[in-house]
This record gives C-alpha cells, sequence and structure tokens, in this order.
C-alpha cells in the first residue's frame, strides 16, 4: 500500500461501508503511518492504528476492525472506544483515547486536514 500524501486522499468515503472503518498509510508528519478511517454518513474520523492500552494495532487482520454500532473493538484485549471520539468506554485503557488525526471530507473523498 502506497502512503498517502497530504494533497492526495487518503480513500474515497465510498471506499468505506457506513458505520465501519478501513485502514489507509499516509505521511503524518513526515512519517509514514497505519490509520484507522471510520465512516458515519457522510463524515469521517481518523484515529492513529494503535490500541493505548499496549501501543498494538486495533485491527484484527491488516484494514479489517472490530466495529459495532459505533464502537471499535481492539482485537487484542477488547478494549471498547467510541467511534466519534475514540474515548475508551470498556476494557483496560477505559478513560484513555485514540489518537485522532485531523480529516476532512470534500468532494466524496477523506483528506488529511
Amino acid at each position: 500500500m502506497t502512503p498517502a500524501i497530504e494533497s492526495e486522499p487518503l480513500c474515497l468515503l465510498a471506499d468505506i461501508p457506513d458505520g465501519n472503518a478501513i485502514e489507509v498509510e499516509a505521511l503524518v508528519a513526515g512519517e509514514v503511518e497505519s490509520l484507522m478511517v471510520y465512516r458515519h454518513g457522510d463524515e469521517a474520523r481518523a484515529y492513529f492504528n494503535v490500541c493505548p492500552h499496549a501501543g498494538r494495532r486495533l485491527d484484527y487482520v491488516p484494514g479489517k476492525f472490530l466495529v459495532r454500532s459505533g464502537q471499535i473493538i481492539c482485537a487484542a484485549h477488547g478494549a471498547t472506544f467510541t467511534a466519534e471520539s475514540g474515548d475508551c468506554t470498556a476494557g483496560p485503557c477505559r478513560g484513555d483515547r485514540l489518537r485522532p488525526v485531523a480529516v476532512t471530507v470534500r468532494d466524496g473523498a477523506v483528506h488529511l486536514a
């Protein structure tokens, strides 16, 4: 996967099933990072693909996330995060949060903000 750079879109909003998430790679602060991009209707949120509990990836296989009813579940230890805010609501890192990455949706594409 070739990482997106700031002027290129991360993905198309249509690439993400509504209420779910995909993984993209992007150049963030000069580093290639794995990001999880979550879609809710015409909006998108992005987070670093890292659980704050043990620093492991959130996806259970590359690019596949456990997302249920607006909750993102870490595949490693079951920590549960609210997709809208990234707040951990259950599990070993309750009270912590996912690290957000600012994104915008323009013309049906998700871009770094």
